[in-house]
């Protein structure tokens, strides 16, 4: 494909409940879309960074730039591209990977859209829906959360995840499995709160059946999480940590991994994301997709990824209305039977709905290269 033209897209978009983990709490999201013209047609990206950098070192403004200034002139430079180019090309630019995940993303829908094929096709998926699992934030008070809970259960998730921190944690979980009951998969996400003088305490968490801790140490401490992994019986899983296929492989080398979360946006895009799952298909650690609050963009993108076989743990791909009243795709993922089907729209599988897009964008940009 040649280049043509980028258009970074701002929306505000409300969640339909305040989301509240242990570094905040999201009423509403600010999104960078990328939509990029080539001469083989258009795609458009999510980019999943947050408005401030409190998840990780991206934040949303920091991403238009890096990608208006310095991504795209290195690939509109370069002639014929593919989407598998964005990262040897990005190469020598150093970090960012949302920004790079989310260019990537563009030009891999525009490339399924021009061959007539999408996502699921490409990846070779070996199923047409996969189960679904619901994050559950931090609230105000107990009884907020086991009624949150409960909605999600009639609703038919396949797993419940609850975000916990210091002070919220022992209790919560304990009447969320009294709850849903002995049989229903729960997992807890602590986004880092706790540190190595906390294992004693996280070891606790064994009583409940859960099926991983998700990043309860800070995202540097391999050494702490394969000290917590040797003390508890529950299986430790990374987020935050994993950043590349070689954090990846000494995580699980060093025994600090016994399950991963793979997000496309934190590890540089889709195409690393499914190197990222054959690794650990590879050294026999399960995997399963993580959720940073997309639109109907990425979370299409997310479920042809979950069809992998590797996935073999529900993933945080809930329903569109989870979070939004409406979505900006024509089809937004819904969950029948704890499930949700994988699209197969060309592309990455979803339509836009331009009308509502257009009612809730708040500013565009657009750069055009100078042979088109």
């Amino acid at each position: 494909m040649r280049l043509e033209q980028l258009e970074l897209r701002r929306i505000a978009i409300d969640l339909v409940v305040p989301f509240r983990t242990s570094f905040g709490t999201e009423t509403s999201r600010d999104v960078l879309l990328v939509h990029v013209t080539t001469d083989v047609g258009d795609g458009w990206g999510e980019c999943v960074a947050m408005t401030e950098p409190v998840y990780s070192p991206e934040f949303v403004d920091g991403a238009q730039l890096v990608i208006r200034d310095h991504f795209w002139p290195v690939l509109a430079s370069a002639g014929e591209v593919r989407a598998a180019d964005v990262e040897p090309l990005l190469a020598h630019l150093h970090g960012h990977p949302m920004a790079k995940a989310a260019l990537e993303a563009a030009l891999l829908d525009a490339e399924l859209r021009a061959e007539g094929s999408n996502l699921h096709a490409r990846f070779g998926g070996d199923r047409d829906r996969v189960p679904s699992g619901v994050s559950v934030g931090i609230f105000p008070t107990l009884d907020e959360l086991l009624a949150q809970v409960q909605g999600y259960v009639d609703e038919g998730y396949a797993r419940i995840k609850i975000k916990i921190e210091p002070g919220w944690d022992l209790e919560p979980v304990r009447l969320v499995r009294d709850l849903i009951g002995p049989d229903m998969g729960l997992q807890v996400d602590a986004n880092t709160a706790y540190a190595r003088t906390d294992i004693d305490h996280l070891c606790r968490l064994d009583e409940f059946d859960l099926l991983l801790i998700e990043q309860p140490l800070p995202e540097e401490d391999l050494l702490g999480h394969a000290q917590l992994a040797a003390a508890s019986s529950t299986p430790i899983c990374l987020d935050e940590s994993i950043v590349s296929i070689r954090t990846a492989a000494d995580a699980i080398e060093l025994g600090a991994a016994e399950i991963i979360n793979i997000k496309p946006g934190r590890v540089g895009g889709y195409l690393a994301a499914r190197r990222m799952h054959d690794l650990c298909v590879d050294r026999g650690v399960p995997v399963w997709c993580g959720g940073m609050l997309e639109t109907g963009i990425g979370r299409a993108a997310n479920a042809a990824l979950a069809a992998l076989p590797g996935f073999t743990l529900p993933g945080d791909i809930s329903a569109s209305s989870r979070f939004y009243a409406r979505d900006i795709v024509t089809e937004p993922i819904t969950v029948d039977d704890g499930h949700v089907a994988v699209p197969t729209t060309p592309g990455l599988g979803f339509e836009l709905d331009h009308e509502f897009l257009d009612a809730i964008t708040t500013s565009v940009e657009q750069v055009r290269t100078e042979h088109a």
